[in-house]
């Protein structure tokens, strides 16, 4: 990552912030694309004293503005844009349900922000990466883009859209040195998941993950950390779940483990 400029959108908390903290970590200055400006001041200021660099750019996912503002401002302060995470991503589960219960209007507007966010701020940072002779984009997505649910289908169509333009893009610019691919992390112990799903959510969730345990934001962050650098310059396109094998198994894997006499 040393000389290595990444830009990571929502990176104040959760996944976000294990990436943008991880990527510097590593040598990357990195532009920490946030809505709150004074946190994320106070993440740099703090990750300065560990060597780390580190800068505050005005991102808020509902001001479209902000995209060309935000990218414009990593450039003007770093110079390039070697690394683009497109991390922002949001649900509305309680309005979000199924095809014919579920909002319409809370689905077209998941779709414009998860799918329309990583739309425009890449169309934004291509032509910098194009100039300068390449660069890595990663996408945040989500398991829930290629495992169907009983509810939160705007969620799920917005998160297999990402997959899909994932490799759209990736196709797209392979001649230009520029690689994109995804990132899916299953259930994942940000403190945003973890206070608005029930413990019996989660402990039925967790039936289905071979590995028996939560993800966490590091988790998902040492994969992108690989995704972004020279060590996967021959990888392009791939959707990698990072989700503790959930769903690659045998619908019945729940109830055979149990019998089997496993702790799942």
């Amino acid at each position: 990552m040393e000389n290595k400029v990444a830009l990571v959108t929502s990176a104040t908390k959760g996944i976000g912030l294990a990436c943008a903290l991880k990527l510097a970590e590593n040598g990357a200055r990195v532009a920490m694309g946030a809505r709150r400006l004074r946190a994320a001041q106070e993440i740099c200021d703090r990750s300065r004293a560990k060597g780390y660099e580190m800068f505050p750019v005005f991102f808020d996912a509902l001001e479209r503005e902000s995209y060309g503002s935000m990218v414009g401002a990593a450039v003007k302060q770093a110079g390039r844009i070697d690394i683009l995470v497109n991390n922002f991503g949001t649900g509305r589960p309680a309005e979000d349900l199924d095809l014919v219960n579920g909002s319409e209007e809370a689905f077209f507007e998941i779709l414009e922000l998860n799918l329309g966010s990583v739309y425009r701020i890449s169309r934004l940072v291509v032509p910098h990466m194009l100039e300068q002779g390449g660069g890595s984009i990663v996408n945040i997505s989500s398991i829930g883009g290629m495992i169907p649910d009983v509810t939160r289908i705007g969620y799920g169509v917005s998160k297999a859209a990402i997959n899909n333009i994932t490799q759209q893009i990736a196709m797209q610019y392979a001649r230009n040195n520029i690689r994109c691919n995804a990132v899916l992390p299953g259930l994942t112990g940000t403190d945003a998941a973890m206070k608005n799903m029930p413990d019996s959510f989660i402990r039925s969730f967790l039936s289905h993950v071979p590995l028996n345990r939560i993800g966490t934001p590091e988790d998902v962050a040492n994969a992108v950390l690989f995704l972004s650098s020279d060590d996967a310059s021959y990888i392009t396109g791939h959707i990698l779940d990072v989700a503790g094998g959930y769903g690659i198994g045998t619908p019945q894997y729940a109830g055979l483990a149990r019998r089997a006499g496993s702790d799942v």
